[in-house]
């Protein structure tokens, strides 16, 4: 999952995230609630749902079907809580004030399963697995969604980081694992772990180290204040910025592109700067392109479509459909009214979730999602839902 960040230099820890973190994904650096008993909504029996969607609201969260995005039930769960695909059909990873929890989707109950601790971070699928960084203990948690069927928790790999730190973790193909490096105070970049976790190699050239995404041929990018960190083939490559302070903190990658779709802020002293560039950055050449859309966007405005199309919510309301080759706008879609990114990174904004040709975009100020095919950039369908939104997700199977 994704997460915002505070645009302070080596300081500027705070999430996305997720919240994701994620695609990106991640968890918020407060996260907190005031309980933590969930249940369904009273006098309600849940009806199976085909690919659905989860959104959070100030209460609970929302199971809609994928399709008709009809409200199909409400489940209980005080406090601010966020959302990623758990990776396979059916589940959905909530992230809550005690630990991540997951959610059978389909069915819109909560298994027993729990990865307990505090400031639950970023959620990544990859490779078949799932990793878990749990930010207030360093904790990474490795499993393979699959065996989530029947609710029990999955055997799996940890491996606990040095310090706690708001961090991430992605297990390859070949058993490799890499995770960030940092403390509560800095976060320097990241080393690569073998299957039984010794530490093969690390590189600490990347300040502020948020955030990762995956690229064709397994190229795994992290971001950085000064460019990205890309990790391929066994070797680090570091990708400068053209800027001093060029902070790509959100990543979002495609497995049919080598080009990964980046934020980029300039200005380490904003209380809250609001980008109009993208950096898409070529995990084969190790260039960086920067991309002025003419409209600023959000932690939560990034995604990609089934062809690797870089896709950008911007605050103008319009989801730009980007080719990642020639950073040329292809389509401009209008989805929703123009927004502004609020201050507090916990507060609701419109909200990109894509799946397949599907993008799914929340309006909150007007309680409303809609479903916008991305190949004939028509609106699908919209929905009024009960309360206003803030985070959106669902099911994914496979990565």
């Amino acid at each position: 999952m994704n997460k915002p960040i505070r645009t302070k230099a080596i300081t500027g820890a705070a999430l996305i995230l997720a919240a994701s973190a994620v695609l990106t994904a991640c968890g918020g650096e407060d996260t907190s609630s005031t309980d933590t008993k969930a249940k369904n909504a009273p006098n309600t029996k849940a009806v199976a749902v085909k690919d659905p969607l989860v959104a959070t609201f100030d209460g609970g969260l929302y199971v809609l079907d994928g399709e008709s995005l009809k409200l199909a039930n409400t489940v209980e769960l005080p406090g601010f809580n966020r959302l990623n695909p758990a990776g396979d059909d059916s589940h959905v990873i909530v992230s809550t004030d005690a630990g991540f929890r997951v959610l059978n989707a389909a069915e819109q109950s909560f298994t027993g399963v729990e990865y307990k601790g505090a400031k639950p971070g970023h959620v990544v699928r990859h490779a078949g697995k799932t990793v878990l960084f749990t930010d207030g203990t360093g904790e990474v948690n490795v499993f393979d969604p699959d065996d989530l069927e029947g609710g029990k928790k999955p055997q799996g790999r940890t491996y606990t980081s040095a310090e706690p730190h708001h961090g991430v973790a992605i297990e390859l193909s070949n058993g490799e694992l890499l995770s960030t490096l940092g403390t509560e105070e800095k976060r320097t970049g990241a080393l690569v772990l073998d299957k039984k976790n010794k530490e093969l190699q690390r590189n600490e050239k990347c300040p502020g180290v948020h955030g990762e995404a995956a690229a064709k041929g397994e190229a795994i990018g992290i971001g950085c204040e000064d460019g990205i960190l890309i990790y391929k083939d066994g070797k680090f490559t570091k990708v400068d910025a053209p800027d001093d302070y060029g902070r790509i903190g959100n990543q979002s990658g495609s497995d049919v592109s080598p080009i990964l779709l980046g934020d980029y802020k300039t200005d380490p002293e904003a209380e809250l700067e609001r980008p109009t560039r993208i950096s898409l950055i070529n995990t084969e050449t190790a260039k960086l392109r920067l991309v002025d859309l003419g409209t600023s966007y959000s932690f939560r405005s990034l995604g990609r479509g089934p062809g690797g199309e870089a896709l950008v919510l911007g605050t103008n309301g319009t989801l730009h459909v980007i080719d990642p080759e020639t950073g040329k706008v292809g389509k401009k879609i209008p989805v929703v009214g123009a927004w502004q990114e609020p201050l507090d990174w916990q507060q609701a904004r419109p909200t990109l979730f894509v799946r397949d040709h599907i993008a799914y975009v929340s309006e909150p100020g007007k309680r409303k999602l809609h479903a916008v095919d991305i190949e004939s950039g028509k609106k699908v369908t919209s929905v009024t839902l009960p309360k206003s939104t803030n985070e959106l997700s669902g099911i994914v199977a496979g990565h």
